[in-house]
């Protein structure tokens, strides 16, 4: 089995509302090896989206720990923990999240720009060219549709290089025909890259394209369990904890 690429120990977050403690996560345990695919699932209010934001170390836990890329996340300063996600870590929201003042071509090449490397619009043409937007180069965010937007939203995400990428609900905004297609293209470069992939998503269909899906309800893992869809697909299953 691959190495863990995240490590995430009875993590647990509360929130203080009013005179009440709110437990939104409660001693969450698991390990997502390199390369692997895996889908967190469960209703509304189940901790899925606050899960994915402490594995991502856009906020800490009250309690527990999460390792990233051989790093430990708990201790570390906001500018430390911004460094390893922008060495470490691609994106893709639900909302799109493009800046609104940049052309197509200029918000992918963002994350580049943010490391400080030089000559990257290459690389940003390219990848908008690989998910079907090369006449859209100049186009700003307002300008282009939702499904052009995540699509654009997926090349910002990989030009990084990212060692793992987190997607919450990346199809939560698209109409179903549009959905099929940003979803067949996440998979297509994630596969090309071989990155780590980590989606939080409502939909069951979407999950089962993983090898993995982990079940929240209340804030605790319910199950954990390697689908049916990757034995299909002839991918080496992983061991998961019941």
């Amino acid at each position: 089995m691959s190495l863990p690429i995240l490590e995430v120990r009875e993590l647990t977050r509360t929130y203080r509302s009013g005179d009440r403690t709110l437990t939104v996560l409660k001693e969450v345990t698991f390990a997502i090896p390199t390369g692997s695919t895996c889908a967190i699932v469960g209703p509304s209010g189940s901790g899925k989206t606050t899960l994915l934001g402490l594995c991502a170390g856009l906020d800490r836990a009250s309690s527990g720990s999460v390792i990233l890329n051989g790093v430990a996340l708990d201790n570390l300063s906001e500018d430390e923990r911004a460094r390893v996600r922008n060495e470490s870590v691609g994106f893709v929201f639900q909302n799109f999240q493009l800046i609104p003042t940049l052309t197509a071509v200029e918000n992918v090449m963002v994350p580049l720009e943010l490391r400080g490397e030089a000559k990257v619009r290459a690389e940003a043409l390219r990848l908008l060219q690989r998910v079907g937007l090369g006449d859209r180069l100049q186009h700003y965010p307002i300008q282009l549709s939702g499904g052009e937007q995540q699509r654009v939203a997926l090349a910002r995400a990989f030009i990084n290089r990212p060692k793992i990428l987190f997607a919450d609900e990346p199809t939560g905004n698209l109409d179903m025909e549009t959905s099929a297609h940003v979803v067949d293209l996440l998979f297509e470069l994630n596969r090309e890259a071989g990155t780590t992939l980590v989606l939080v998503s409502h939909d069951l269909d979407l999950a089962q394209r993983t090898q993995r899906i982990i079940r929240l309800k209340g804030g605790a893992v319910i199950s954990d369990n390697v689908t049916q869809y990757n034995f299909a697909e002839g991918e080496d299953a992983m061991a998961v904890t019941k």
